[in-house]
Protein backbone atom coordinates (compact mmCIF):
# COMPACT_ATOMS: atom_id res chain seq x y z
CA UNK A 1 0.00 0.00 0.00
CA UNK A 2 0.88 3.81 -0.33
CA UNK A 3 3.24 5.54 2.11
CA UNK A 4 2.00 8.42 4.61
CA UNK A 5 1.60 11.16 2.21
CA UNK A 6 2.33 9.15 -0.92
CA UNK A 7 -0.06 7.95 -3.64
CA UNK A 8 0.31 5.58 -6.86
CA UNK A 9 -1.47 7.13 -9.80
CA UNK A 10 -3.64 4.61 -9.72
CA UNK A 11 -4.89 4.83 -6.55
CA UNK A 12 -5.13 9.13 -7.18
CA UNK A 13 -7.12 7.78 -10.10
CA UNK A 14 -9.63 4.99 -7.99
CA UNK A 15 -9.90 8.21 -5.30
CA UNK A 16 -11.07 10.83 -7.68
CA UNK A 17 -13.23 8.26 -9.59
CA UNK A 18 -14.99 7.13 -6.23
CA UNK A 19 -15.58 10.90 -5.47
CA UNK A 20 -16.78 12.01 -9.13
CA UNK A 21 -19.36 8.96 -8.67
CA UNK A 22 -20.59 9.96 -5.30
CA UNK A 23 -20.90 13.23 -6.32
CA UNK A 24 -22.68 12.96 -9.95
CA UNK A 25 -23.87 9.47 -9.98
CA UNK A 26 -24.21 7.23 -12.48
CA UNK A 27 -26.26 8.94 -14.89
CA UNK A 28 -23.45 11.20 -15.19
CA UNK A 29 -21.47 8.24 -16.67
CA UNK A 30 -23.71 7.26 -19.42
CA UNK A 31 -23.91 10.89 -20.39
CA UNK A 32 -20.83 11.83 -21.23
CA UNK A 33 -20.35 8.79 -22.81
CA UNK A 34 -23.17 9.85 -25.25
CA UNK A 35 -21.56 13.26 -25.51
CA UNK A 36 -18.22 11.44 -26.44
CA UNK A 37 -19.98 9.19 -29.13
CA UNK A 38 -21.69 12.05 -30.26
CA UNK A 39 -18.77 15.07 -30.38
CA UNK A 40 -15.79 13.12 -31.18
CA UNK A 41 -16.11 9.61 -31.05
CA UNK A 42 -15.19 8.04 -34.57
CA UNK A 43 -14.68 10.83 -36.02
CA UNK A 44 -11.51 11.72 -34.98
CA UNK A 45 -10.39 8.13 -35.30
CA UNK A 46 -11.54 8.41 -39.16
CA UNK A 47 -9.88 11.57 -39.59
CA UNK A 48 -6.31 10.09 -38.04
CA UNK A 49 -6.98 7.19 -40.23
CA UNK A 50 -7.62 9.11 -43.58
CA UNK A 51 -4.75 11.61 -42.47
CA UNK A 52 -1.93 8.58 -41.96
CA UNK A 53 -2.94 5.33 -43.10
CA UNK A 54 -2.92 1.68 -41.40
CA UNK A 55 1.01 1.75 -41.30
CA UNK A 56 0.43 4.66 -38.88
CA UNK A 57 -1.29 2.42 -36.42
CA UNK A 58 1.00 -0.80 -36.78
CA UNK A 59 3.97 1.62 -36.26
CA UNK A 60 2.67 3.35 -33.20
CA UNK A 61 1.80 -0.28 -32.62
CA UNK A 62 5.22 -1.67 -32.63
CA UNK A 63 6.72 1.39 -30.73
CA UNK A 64 4.38 0.28 -27.74
CA UNK A 65 5.49 -3.17 -27.64
CA UNK A 66 9.00 -2.55 -28.08
CA UNK A 67 8.53 0.31 -24.60
CA UNK A 68 6.20 -2.44 -22.97
CA UNK A 69 9.57 -5.14 -23.66
CA UNK A 70 11.66 -3.16 -22.39
CA UNK A 71 10.27 -2.17 -18.94
CA UNK A 72 9.43 -6.29 -18.46
CA UNK A 73 13.23 -6.67 -18.97
CA UNK A 74 14.25 -3.79 -16.79
CA UNK A 75 11.55 -5.58 -13.92
CA UNK A 76 13.03 -9.07 -14.22
CA UNK A 77 16.87 -7.18 -13.93
CA UNK A 78 15.73 -5.20 -11.12
CA UNK A 79 14.13 -8.60 -9.06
Amino acid sequence: MAQKGKMTVGEAGRKGGKQTAKKYGPGFYEEIGKKGGRIGGPKGGMTTKKRYGHEFYERIGHKGGQKVKKLIEAGKKAK
